[in-house]
C-alpha cells in the first residue's frame, strides 16, 4: 500500500479509489510531490484499443493508492514538469461539468438523455447541460425527449447538421440494441417452454402457415 507522499515513478502503475467511490488504475504519466498531483493514462472507455483515457488525480482525496507495478526510477525516464496552470483550469472545468450534471439530474434528466449526451461526448469534447437540456458547440440544443425533432440552432450550420446526424444514429443504433434484445429474449423464451414441454413428456404443436 503505497501512502499519498510516496514518489510514484514514471510507468508505474498504480491504482486508487476517488472521493465518488470510482476505482481507477493506470500508468503514471507525471507525478508533482509537492502538490500531490498525479496523471495516468487508463484504457479507454468507450473501448477502442488505439485510444486512452488521462486522468488527473489529486491524492489528498483518495483512499487506497496502491502500486501494482513498480518501474525502477533508474531505468525511467526523469518525471514530467506539470503544468499547474493548466492542470488546476481542467479540474475547475470538471468540477464545473459535475456541478452541471448534477443540476440536470435534480430538473429530472431521462436516461434516454444521459446517454446521447455520453454518445456526444465521446467525439464532440464541447458539450455541456444547462438544466435538461444539452448545448454542443455553444450554438445546438438537444431538448427533452432528446429526438431528432429536438435538435435546435441554425439548420443551414454545419455545427448543427453535424449534432443532428450524431443524433439519428444514436436512435438507430439503441432501437437496434433493443430490437435485438427483444429477440434474444423471446428465444430464451422459447427455449425454456421446449425444455418444459419435453420434461413432462408433450410434444410441442405448431400451427401451419
Amino acid at each position: 500500500m503505497a501512502g499519498a507522499n510516496d514518489c510514484f515513478s514514471i510507468g508505474s502503475t498504480v491504482a486508487c479509489k476517488t472521493c465518488y467511490k470510482e476505482e481507477i488504475e493506470g500508468e503514471v504519466l507525471a507525478f508533482d510531490p509537492q502538490t500531490k498531483m498525479l496523471i495516468l493514462k487508463c484504457p479507454s472507455s468507450s473501448g477502442t484499443p488505439t485510444l486512452n483515457d488521462v486522468h488527473i488525480v489529486n491524492l489528498s482525496l483518495v483512499s487506497e493508492v496502491q502500486v501494482k507495478r513498480e518501474v525502477s526510477p533508474t531505468t525511467s525516464d526523469p518525471p514530467q514538469s506539470l503544468n499547474l496552470q493548466k492542470l488546476n483550469r481542467r479540474v475547475r472545468n470538471q468540477i464545473e461539468e459535475k456541478k452541471k450534471l448534477v443540476m440536470a439530474l435534480q430538473a429530472g434528466v431521462s436516461p434516454e438523455g444521459q446517454k446521447l449526451f455520453s454518445t456526444i461526448s465521446k467525439t464532440i469534447p464541447e458539450i455541456t447541460w444547462s438544466g435538461a437540456n444539452i448545448v454542443v458547440f455553444d450554438n445546438v440544443t438537444i431538448r427533452p425527449p432528446y429526438k431528432v425533432d429536438n435538435v435546435h440552432g441554425n439548420t443551414e450550420s454545419g455545427a448543427y447538421k453535424h449534432v443532428k446526424k450524431v443524433v439519428e444514429k444514436h436512435i438507430k443504433d439503441t432501437e437496434a440494441s433493443q430490437q435485438a434484445q427483444q429477440r434474444e429474449q423471446q428465444q430464451q423464451q422459447q427455449q425454456q417452454q421446449q425444455q418444459q414441454q419435453k420434461q413432462k413428456g408433450e410434444v410441442p404443436v405448431f400451427e401451419e402457415k
